[in-house]
């Protein structure tokens, strides 16, 4: 099975976050990035899938500060291609991501693609959406499992309050994966860098991105206090009696 792994490099939340001075972005002077935690179980799926059916994973990620540590770490954890998407990404929206990408993918001729269902930085999730749409492929989100299954493959994805439905999907599909099936691994930092004196990155310039479509963000600003929460004191009766009150003052009683 060929298989693409699309990941991207987010904020890492436990650092300490600005916002720059035209408040509509973070300040990324000092701006530590990390592989989003999805797209990194995505890798791990992928690995798995090779694992038990064989084939070839491919993982791309944009050219960002890190992205070199975290491709040669899917490769120590198995990945056969690695792929750094050039150019001036630093602004770079979903929609414009997805369609540099997309070019990439259309030449490698995947039979599944996987990226992580959302990140940290981009709740949307559109990325697997659009390369679906891009590629002409279906796309099944909120994946926790796949196995492959003739010519398609049974995913199990997972719905709000608990429900989880199995379905089989037919080949080439993309699918936002929010959970492998293990955790993803680990690899020792000494065998990322044995694996980064022999893999190979390829480098492919993004070309034109088209950043004029997608969410434009009008402001961006910590959370704002609002209201103290009042403490009731007294007795029993004292405490209902008040709770009474402000409910009628709110109109529910």
């Amino acid at each position: 099975m060929n298989v693409v792994v699309v990941v991207k490099l987010v904020p890492d939340l436990v650092e300490e976050l600005a916002i720059d001075e035209s408040g509509t972005a973070l300040d990324t002077t000092y701006l530590r990035l990390i592989v989003n935690e999805l797209d990194n179980h995505a890798i791990e799926q992928a690995i798995l899938l090779k694992e038990r059916a064989g084939g070839q994973v491919t993982v791309i990620a944009p050219d960002l500060e890190g992205v070199d540590d975290v491709l040669f770490t899917a490769a120590a954890k198995g990945a056969d291609r690695l792929i750094k998407l050039t150019g001036d990404l630093s602004a770079v929206n979903n929609f414009a991501l997805a369609n540099a990408l997309a070019a990439i993918i259309k030449e490698i001729k995947p039979d599944l693609v996987l990226t992580g269902v959302q990140a940290n930085n981009d709740l949307d999730g559109s990325v697997g959406p659009r390369l679906a749409a891009q590629l002409g492929m279906a796309y099944v989100g909120y994946v926790s499992g796949v196995t492959p299954v003739g010519d398609g493959v049974k995913v199990r994805k997972e719905y709000a309050g608990g429900l989880v439905a199995q379905m089989t999907v037919k080949l080439p599909a993309v699918l936002g994966i929010q959970a492998a099936e293990k955790p993803p691994r680990y690899v020792p930092i000494s065998k990322v860098r044995q694996v980064s004196k022999t893999a190979k990155l390829e480098a492919r310039p993004a070309g034109d991105l088209d950043t004029g479509n997608g969410a434009t963000v009008s402001r961006m600003f910590k959370p704002e206090t609002g209201a103290h929460a009042t403490m009731i004191e007294g007795d029993v009766d004292e405490v209902a009696d008040r709770l009474v009150a402000l409910f009628k003052e709110q109109g529910v009683l």
